[in-house]
């Protein structure tokens, strides 16, 4: 473990002002905070905190945030209170530790729902002070660097999130020298034959060509002083994960791989990198389509630097990156170099990104994403994505994800382009609206007047902000739509009951939703995500238990022993009034399955499993879902007819589902809850007589097959 006195010395040489009392003091409050707590590995747990201290040194951070490092599990782990914290050394550092704590208790490879919720809390922290995520993801690389003490399933989690969250966060602000490392690591525990498979490959390759960096670097800086300029050049062989998805991506093996290394030269100011480049493309061939000047279009992170691929010894690709001293340190410390110190001053960095600015930037474009899903999905491409410039009409740039299309680019000039946009030209020539646009291309938007968004746009953006509009604008040209089908069910679904869905009563069942509005209600109706019996029962929760002289639908089927539970088969979904039989699952109950139905066939060789059984005698509440397969005529009115029809047969639909549209005909699913099968009869005789209604068919699907889900009917 790192002493106090190495701690602070590492602090003092880029910040000989520190407050080393403080530091100490902090170390010593750790220290004793963490005493008698283990890591896996069986060291004192304080070499953690201490560890991530020192990594931030590396970045020359200031003194708040390494004394953030040697508290971060304080609060969390040990009887240390964030008013201790506040009162020993100050709020701004109680509030940092603070943040971190939190950071650490979000489950950001949880489910979808909560892993989108959690991604706005990581970017709220990051709002506050993006000094909570650096020493997040400090803690993170130590924990990543020391992981072979963990469970081998712990480890297989944290390297996956790893891979999918905290390295691509640490690559777009900025740090790619941690995003790599971090890849790596967890490429070591996800891949480990993979990985070494690339590093055997290497050797083998280095005892084939020789030391290719040395002779290439040595060549690089012949050709600089043979015209005077002074720059450091440095080279290294590319990370094997890097390498790795670079095989998947292109589906090659590593032999074809060509751009396997990696050259840095350092200038002295902005003019000697263009002169650099010069002398770089006059030696070495230029590979076409593999130059990027971040120098006069930096990256949001404050990232500038020229990027080429040149073809070098014996035809190999090798990338070389050019950029200032300045350039180098923002692109090794990213966003962090606003917080970096130097000689003990704040560094004056022209190039450094403001934190504020550039959180502020990233957050925008989600702030509207009302749907999870979309949020996550925003969140994740822009994190990913690395980006290309084009260029508008007038010459001014316009930033955009790689991959993006002519349909993103409209939506980032304004919203309301997008949604008029009918079409695209770049560079002079009309193109489709799915083409994906490269660096340096001139586009051009074609719009129309009555132009809408259209769902196809959807598999056709690639942008957070494009969707979100796309999908807003489409809910709102639907919405009028399906409130319309959404009240024609509502009355059906209401006078099968022999009640009226009057406007009173649509808002109390809204209000007891906890919806905003009836329309609200309605629209959801229409749209599937309520169902009708949800609706009435909000209203009058009685009728869900009512229906007197009726069969309870708990002992609707006979032949079970005592406290043997069921639950209808969802493969055939058998009616009162057919023959039935049971399939036992040990220890979760028995499955009704019809007796024609195709998946009995399965258990054709355990007839021990199979049981005689057969419906109660007397009358069924409708209460046993069925789903009808309609292929029905894309005319106004017609689903509106057929909603009615069902109604009118006091059957209820409790779902309603699209699985195919057609300019001429639509096939959707409408699931209907029945008495029994001389219900479904004349329900289905109903429907069918409707003359927009080209076919009524029985859903069966054996592939639904399986033990019951429920205990009763």
């Amino acid at each position: 473990m790192i002493a106090a006195k190495d701690l602070v010395a590492l602090v003092r040489e880029y910040n000989p002002k520190t407050n080393e009392k403080l530091i100490y003091a902090a170390y010593n409050y750790g220290r004793e905070m963490h005493d008698g707590q283990f890591r896996k590995s069986g060291e004192p747990y304080f070499t953690h905190p201490v560890a991530v201290a020192a990594i931030l040194t590396e970045q020359r951070l200031d003194d708040a945030t390494i004394i953030t490092a040697l508290l971060h599990d304080t609060i969390e782990d040990t009887r240390s209170t964030y008013t201790e914290v506040s009162e020993k050394f100050g709020v701004e550092i109680a509030d940092l530790v603070d943040g971190v704590t939190k950071l650490t208790n979000l489950q950001l490879s949880s489910t979808e729902t909560q892993q989108a919720e959690n991604f706005r809390k990581l970017f709220m922290a990051m709002s506050k002070d993006m000094r909570v995520i650096l020493v997040k993801l400090a803690d993170r690389l130590h924990n990543m660097r020391t992981i072979r003490a963990m469970k081998p399933e712990k480890q297989v989690k944290k390297a996956r999130e790893t891979m999918d969250i905290y390295a691509p966060l640490a690559g777009r602000m900025g740090m790619q020298w941690m995003r790599d490392e971090l890849e790596d690591l967890a490429f070591r525990v996800l891949n480990p034959e993979g990985r070494s498979s690339i590093i055997r490959r290497f050797i083998t390759l280095q005892k084939e060509t020789g030391d290719v960096i040395h002779r290439i670097t040595g060549d690089m800086r012949q050709e600089l002083d043979k015209v005077g300029i002074s720059a450091e050049v440095y080279g290294r062989a590319k990370k094997p994960y890097s390498i790795w998805r670079k095989m998947q991506e292109k589906k090659i093996g590593f032999s074809r791989l060509s751009d396997i290394y990696g050259f840095r030269i350092i200038t002295q100011d902005d003019a000697d990198c263009y002169a650099t480049l010069g002398v770089i493309h006059q030696r070495w061939r230029a590979v076409p389509g593999r130059f990027k000047d971040y120098i006069s279009q930096p990256k949001s992170n404050g990232y500038r630097s020229i990027h080429t691929t040149v073809s070098g010894r014996d035809g190999k690709r090798v990338e070389v990156q050019i950029r200032t001293r300045q350039m180098h340190e923002v692109a090794e410390s990213g966003v962090a170099a606003h917080w970096s110190y130097k000689d003990g001053q704040r560094a004056e960095n022209p190039f450094a990104v403001d934190p504020v600015k550039w959180i502020a930037s990233l957050t925008e474009q989600f702030d509207g994403e009302d749907d999870h899903e979309d949020f996550l999905e925003a969140v994740k491409l822009e994190m990913y994505s690395d980006k290309v410039f084009c260029f508008t009409p007038k010459g001014d740039v316009v930033k955009l994800p790689k991959g993006a299309t002519p349909l993103d680019y409209a939506y980032q000039i304004h919203t309301r382009i997008g949604s008029k946009c009918v079409g695209a030209k770049v560079d002079g020539l009309r193109v489709p609206l799915w083409t994906r646009l490269k660096n340096g291309q001139s586009v051009e938007i074609i719009t129309a007047e009555g132009q809408t968004p259209q769902p196809t746009w959807l598999d056709i953006a690639t942008t957070g902000k494009a969707r979100t509009h796309i999908r807003r604008s489409l809910r709102e040209a639907n919405r009028d739509r399906y409130a319309k089908l959404g009240l024609e069910l509502a009355r059906a679904a209401f006078e099968n009951h022999g009640k009226k869905a009057t406007d009173k009563v649509l808002e109390m069942a809204a209000g007891t939703l906890r919806l905003d509005s009836t329309e609200t209600l309605l629209a959801r109706l229409g749209s599937a995500e309520l169902s009708t019996r949800e609706v009435v029962e909000s209203v009058y929760p009685d009728l869900a238990i009512r229906d007197d002289g009726q069969i309870e639908a708990q002992r609707a089927v006979v032949g079970l022993e005592h406290g043997q539970g069921f639950a209808r088969a969802k493969c055939c979904q058998p009616l009162p009034g057919e023959r039935i039989v049971g399939i036992a699952h040990r220890g979760q109950g028995v499955a009704v399955h019809a007796i024609d139905c195709g998946a009995l066939a399965d258990f054709e060789d355990n007839l021990d499993r199979w049981l005689d059984l057969h419906w109660a005698e007397g009358n069924h509440p409708p209460v046993y879902t069925v789903s009808l397969e309609l292929t029905i005529g894309n005319d106004a009115g017609v689903l509106g007819r057929i909603c009615t029809l069902i109604g009118e047969c006091k059957a209820n639909i409790s779902d309603l589902n699209f699985i195919d549209r057609k300019p001429d005909f639509y096939r959707l699913v409408i699931d209907v809850d029945l008495r029994d099968a001389e219900h479904l009869h004349m329900v289905s005789s109903a429907v069918e007589a409707e003359s927009n209604v080209a076919s009524v068919e029985r859903r069966r699907d054996p592939a639904l097959a399986g033990p019951p889900h429920a205990t009763d009917g």
